[in-house]
């Protein structure tokens, strides 16, 4: 008797060796981060009044990104955490830190994260973070990220942005650096928009 294997079957099977369901005790053999490849340099700085600062948010998630794993789509619905791989933080707050960053070089601006200042700061970012992960029905890492800009005067603008990176081979070493890449190209996109309408 032959045993056939549908096609998601098969593809989990083959990847069995680079993704896991569960936890498990070892340390990971690759921390991930977001590095800004656009930050200011060391020793610049900006004094301005609060009104024309940004306040930039922590992005909501859902749960397979509120966790510090990377998440991997093995089919359409089918999801797992790539071995041997942590996020140094949960990808949200990675995230934010990375934009903050990147807003500070593009805008010049004095660019505030995490709780609200309680002022009226000219811009205020919110988002939703669709996406930090690979799919390996496609061998890419991609990373979407749905921004909300809210002024003074009360008017909302939003806009998704998304990056991809693909040939990435299932295994941390590769998909840290591709990760960072793609994030790093959201967080450019959201800055310049931010920038440009406020």
């Amino acid at each position: 008797m032959v045993l056939r294997l549908t096609a998601p079957v098969a593809l989990a099977l083959m990847l069995a060796g680079c993704i896991s369901i569960g936890g498990g005790g070892e340390a990971p053999e690759q921390l991930i981060t977001f590095r800004a490849t656009d930050a200011p340099a060391p020793g610049s700085g900006v004094t301005t009044d609060m009104t024309n600062a940004i306040v930039v948010f922590a992005p909501e998630v859902d749960d397979r990104l509120d966790v510090n794993r990377v998440p991997v789509q093995v089919d359409e619905t089918g999801v797992a955490y790539l071995k041997d791989a942590t996020y140094v933080d949960r990808p949200a707050r990675l995230f934010q830190h990375l934009l903050a960053e990147t807003l500070r070089a593009k805008s010049g601006r004095l660019v505030i994260e995490g709780e609200d200042p309680g002022v009226q700061v000219r811009t205020r970012v919110y988002g939703r973070l669709i996406e930090a992960g690979y799919d390996a029905q496609t061998s890419s890492v991609s990373v979407v990220y749905d921004a909300i800009a809210i002024t003074p005067d009360g008017s909302v603008r939003q806009e998704r942005f998304g990056s991809t990176v693909d040939g990435v081979p299932a295994e941390a070493a590769s998909v840290a650096p591709a990760l960072n890449r793609a994030a790093n190209a959201v967080a450019l996109q959201a800055a310049e928009w931010v920038t440009a309408g406020s």
